[in-house]
């Protein structure tokens, strides 16, 4: 005779899972959830409609910084002697005035002839990311130029900027050289045109480098790469327009 059927499993049965799956699940890291504060808010916004609405295109080259570093040392050399007591130049002073200089023969960045070029320096700062303005910094002697960006870096990362000081301004520089990185993508800052991404400064091989006459030559060189942000033809084409309605 035939044995009886075995009898069906308990729902209790059916519905236990196995018994890998009745193992505690690893319990999740500790973390702490930091709220967006309003300054973030407001850079979170900015950024995201700049990248939006303004057509971005990106042009990165490297640069030959052996003559720059020389000229460098040579300065703070001579302001060690006076005893000024003030800091080192930086590399990023020589490129803030550089580009104050060069927005005079480029009236597309900054179309106002015969004005005070006015630059404007990322600040990373516990609440963000700011942008105080160096105002006339075409017009300032190097030392003044890098005393004034110190300053304004101090007080920004203290939260004491006053609102005309990070308003306006023809261009903005961000450097992120002093943190290793090599090159990044920065975003325009409305209502400006354009924006000056600034990388590291590293020692390459001279035959990696091509010189304006064609040739690389042998030895190592200082290298590095800046990235512009220009506003693409057509955006530039659409502001004619508005303005010629006007």
């Amino acid at each position: 005779p035939q044995s009886p059927p075995p009898p069906p499993p308990s729902k209790a049965a059916a519905s236990s899972p196995p018994a890998a799956a009745r193992k505690a699940a690893p319990k999740a890291a500790p973390f702490t959830d930091v709220p967006h504060t309003a300054m973030r808010r407001v850079i979170a916004q900015r950024l995201s409609a700049a990248k939006r609405d303004i057509p971005h295109r990106y042009a990165t080259a490297e640069c030959d910084m052996d003559a720059l570093l020389a000229l460098r040392a040579e300065l703070n050399a001579r302001l060690a002697a006076a005893g000024g007591g003030g800091g080192k130049l930086s590399v990023n002073d020589f490129v803030i005035k550089a580009v104050a200089l060069a927005l005079n023969h480029e009236p597309t960045l900054a179309p106002q002839r015969d004005a005070p070029r006015d630059v404007c320096v990322a600040v990373a700062t516990d609440g963000g990311l700011i942008t105080p303005v160096v105002r006339g910094a075409d017009a300032l002697p190097l030392s003044a130029l890098s005393a004034t960006i110190r300053e304004l870096a101090g007080r920004a990362q203290a939260n004491r900027l006053k609102p005309d000081e990070y308003s306006g301004g023809d261009f903005t520089v961000s450097n992120l050289g002093m943190f290793g990185i090599t090159q990044f993508s920065a975003i325009i800052n409305p209502p400006q045109r354009a924006i000056l991404a600034v990388g590291a400064t590293r020692r390459v091989p001279r035959a990696a480098m091509v010189d304006a006459d064609g040739d690389g030559g042998g030895g190592g060189r200082s290298s590095t790469t800046p990235w512009l942000a220009p506003p693409s033809p057509s955006s530039r084409r659409r502001r004619r327009r508005r303005r010629r309605r006007r």
